[in-house]
Order: structure tokens, then sequence, then C-alpha cells
């Protein structure tokens, strides 16, 4: 099977799309097609892949790196055997016709939430944009296959589609034990999610001889902080890190914080981040969102401290910093849980076999998505 994969708004190696998605399809023996900004993010592609450069889209600057994707996945489309986007921009540049391959999307986010918390939209834009999307999500699910990373975007949809959940790759054994004077962060870094809380924080786990790893790209509203904080000796921030070498950077720290604002986007999704910090056997701090609590309590792997709470963020890091016992059991419940049940290679199956299928059924063969929903 020969697919093609593309995004303009993630990192080419993005985690989801990059090392769990293509990753599978070529494990599995199949030919794929990468359109992505390789040049605008410094990435190098691989062999196993055909690249295709394009643009990225950033801020209010997405025109071109559409405009390129329209072509490039047009002229990806006289081969593919399925098309796979993963924005929704791209839903604009889908190319159409009867000898158009099979066309899926995969829904990472709720676009209309999130909203809320990219400042470089002026405020009307804002409150203009919500229902737009929600009708270019209602007429992509008349036109095209859909998977959705979280069962509770299947709210936004009449129709059940499959869920491939954002889970990681999980060590077969429990990774090094959690140590006592280091915390870390992993993922995106903005104010909603909590980039100046994490600054404070380090500022307040200073004296206490405890340091804090920060690694992830920023925003450019944050960058400055985290820049400042960083000459001030108060953090590391390595930037971006492709994530399975983010990810044994976090191992043998004393918490993986997960400092997420209560925001429309967050409230119905589970921070991959915590999954991860479970993943390489290192306890939680986590802010209350329903899914991360959930996950954190329900296993015992960390802490749940309210949000903005700074005393209760240093108070739970202390806590773990004076129980090594507890600390340490609590890496090992979380990295059992992981592997478990969040253990990639056990869903990238479904995936693959879910494109299979659906690079097999003729478009306009019947309604693609009256089938019994899956979650894996």
């Amino acid at each position: 099977m020969r697919v093609c994969v593309a995004t303009v708004v993630h990192h080419p190696e993005d985690a989801r799309i990059m090392h769990r998605q293509i990753r599978a399809l070529l494990a599995a023996g199949h030919e794929v097609t990468y359109i992505a900004p390789f040049t605008h993010c410094n990435v190098t592609p691989g062999p196993a892949i055909h690249a295709v450069d394009v643009p990225r889209a950033v801020g209010r600057r997405r025109y071109r790196a559409v405009r390129a994707a329209r072509k490039a996945l047009r002229r990806a489309a006289r081969e593919a055997d399925l098309i796979l986007v993963h924005d929704i921009e791209l839903l604009l540049a889908l190319p159409r016709g009867r000898r158009c391959p099979p066309l899926v999307w995969d829904v990472h986010e709720d676009t209309a939430s999130a909203l809320s918390v990219k400042g470089y939209l002026p405020e009307p834009l804002r409150r203009m944009l919500p229902p737009l999307i929600r009708r270019m999500e209602a007429s992509a699910e008349r036109r095209i296959r859909l998977i959705l990373a979280e069962d509770a975007y299947q709210d936004r949809f009449s129709l059940p589609h499959p869920v491939i959940r954002n889970t990681t790759y999980v060590p077969d054994t429990l990774p090094s034990p959690p140590g006592d004077n280091r915390v870390v962060y992993v993922g995106h870094l903005s104010e909603a999610r909590g980039a100046l809380d994490l600054i404070e924080l380090a500022r307040r786990l200073a004296p206490h001889a405890i340091r804090m790893d920060l690694i992830g790209a920023a925003d450019p509203a944050v960058r400055p902080i985290l820049r400042d904080a960083q000459r001030d000796g108060l953090l590391d921030w390595f930037g971006y890190v492709p994530n399975r070498h983010a990810l044994r950077m976090a191992e043998g720290a004393l918490a993986g914080l997960s400092p997420l604002h209560d925001e429309p986007n967050y409230r119905h999704s589970l921070p991959t981040k915590v999954i991860e910090y479970m993943a390489r056997g290192v306890p939680v701090v986590t802010t209350p969102l329903p899914m991360a609590a959930s996950l954190v309590g329900g296993v015992d792997c960390g802490v749940v401290v309210p949000f903005g709470d700074l005393d209760a963020m240093v108070a739970a890091v202390l806590r773990l910093r004076d129980d090594p016992e507890e600390r340490v059991a609590m890496g090992a419940r979380g990295h059992a849980s992981a592997l478990r049940h969040h253990h990639w290679p056990q869903h990238a199956v479904e995936f693959v076999g879910l494109l299979e299928e659906w690079a097999l059924t003729p478009r306009g063969a019947g309604t693609p998505h009256r089938r019994k929903a899956v979650t894996v």
C-alpha cells in the first residue's frame, strides 16, 4: 500500500505522526510519502520515506503552506492508495475527482476550542471562527473518513469514528528509578500550558537544590522569559528535542510536570505527557484536568494539584523528594499501567488495519463511517 501523509502545522518529527503512525506503516511493509515542513523545522528526512518539503503554517501566515500542500497532494494522489492528513487546514487542500484515492483526516484536537489560547488571533476572529470550523468538521465527515485521538471528540460528530489514542512506546523493563534533585517538563511550552507557572516553580525549588529541565519548543510570547530564566540559572531549557530522545532525558527525574491550565481544549483530553512520564517510571505532578486526574489518581502514580496553585505544586515535589520509597513505588505503578494499557505497538496493528481496509474500499461504496466505532 502506498500512503501519502501530510501536515503543514505539526513538526515533521511529531510523535503521533512520524514515530507512531508512519513508523507503524513502514514496519508493515507499506510505502510512505510524507508532505511536511522539513526545511522550516530544520529536519533531514530519513531514507525510508519519500519526503516532500512544504512551508509551515504559522500563526496567521497559512495560505502559502496550504497552497503548496494542495499542489503536493494533487501530485501524490496520482499514485497513492490512500491520503492521510493531520490538519484541519488541509481539508481545504484535499484533491477531488473520481480517481482520487480514499481520504482520511486524523483529528488531533478540538480546533474550535483551541482558539481561546491562540494569542495571535484578534478577538473578533476568535468569536467568528468556531462556527465555521464546526461546519468544516460536519462537511468532512460526510465526504471523507475520520480517525479521532480522543473518545470525547465523538461528541463533535454525528457519526461514530474509530479512536486511535495518543499512546507511547513503553520500555519492557522499568527505567532508572526517580532521583531526588530534578523535575522535568516534556512538551510544547506556552502560557496556557503553564510555562509561567513552571518558571515560578523553578524559582521556588532552587533553594531546595532541585533543578528543572524544560524540553520542548515554546510560543514566541514566552521565549524571552524562558531565556531570561535560563540565563539566571533557574532552569535548563533545551528547546525542541525529538520525542524519543526527550523521553530518555526524562528518565530518572524526581517528577514529571503537567501544569496545563483549565482551557476548553484540554478539558476532554488526556495530556500525552502524563502517559509518557508513566512509561519512563517518573511520578507525575498534574493539574486536575479530568482525564489526567482520573488516570494518575486511579493508578496512584503521582500527585494532583489545583490549577495555578504553586504552593501545592512545591509541596508535591518536596513530598516526593522526602519519600524515596513512595516515589519509586509511584514510578513502578505508572510504568506497569502504561505497559499494560498505553504501549503503542499494541494499537499500531489496529491503525494499520484501518488504513488497509479503507484503501481497498472504493470511494462512494456506501457511507464509510457507518461502522461500529473502534477504540484502541
